[in-house]
């Protein structure tokens, strides 16, 4: 039986991912000057992927990821309010609402009642904690858990200090990078929610047979009760 539920936040409990694809669309528009929008993208990814070991994950690793790109492509060349249009995404990015996805409130609420929850979420700490504040779901969880990175050893981390048997633990969530095969290798079960946008770093090819996957979140109890 799974006592302990870990879930994940961005684009597993509210929307993420198309908010940089969004913003990734006016930093194309911004450089069409420059380079062609899949050269860009392209480099922007080299960006994102080189710096994850210096920012960690979140909007302001994109944001300079994007001015070292801006930078880059036009040698050096860019303009003072170009880098101040990108200065002023990243703003707005952090300043967006948090949308939650369909059916997670009622979901997560019931689940509160029957399991124990673990918000487990990577990225910028100060990012994360706003919103979570902002969700609505704080106070569903009975513990939250905001990472620089997910791999097995977090995840053995992680049950290791509350207390959680890897056998009665499943993580929920929408990348099978992050949130099913480190899972999986923590020797607990996991489950997918794919999300209707996959950031390049994160896809992965998903393992045959040994998760539960799902189209929906409203799906997860009928799942978890089958377990």
């Amino acid at each position: 039986m799974i006592d302990t539920i870990g879930l994940d936040g961005d684009d597993t409990l509210w929307h993420n991912e198309s908010l940089f694809s969004m913003t990734q669309e006016r930093f194309r528009a911004l450089l069409a000057h420059a380079a062609r929008p899949d050269d860009l993208d392209r480099r922007l990814l080299e960006a994102e992927r080189a710096n994850l070991r210096v920012y960690g994950y979140g909007i302001k690793g994109f944001v300079l990821s994007m001015i070292e790109t801006a930078i880059a492509v036009t040698d050096g060349q860019v303009q003072a309010r170009d880098l101040q249009s990108l200065i002023e995404f990243g703003k707005a990015m952090l300043d967006h609402p948090v949308d939650l996805l369909p059916g997670v409130a009622d979901v997560v609420e019931a689940l509160s009642r029957s399991h124990r929850l673990i918000l487990i979420t990577k990225g910028d700490l100060f990012d994360q904690e706003s919103k979570i504040a902002r969700s609505g779901l704080a106070d569903r969880f009975d513990a939250v858990e905001i990472v620089s990175e997910k791999d097995p050893a977090t995840y053995r981390r992680v049950m290791q200090r509350h207390g959680v048997d890897p056998a009665r633990f499943a993580m929920v969530g929408n990348s099978v990078r992050s949130d099913i095969l480190p899972v999986l290798a923590a020797g607990a079960r996991a489950v997918h929610i794919p999300y209707a946008i996959t950031w390049a770093h994160e896809e992965a090819e998903a393992p045959d047979g040994q998760y539960g996957r799902i189209d929906t979140i409203r799906d997860l109890p009928p799942l978890l009760a089958a377990w």
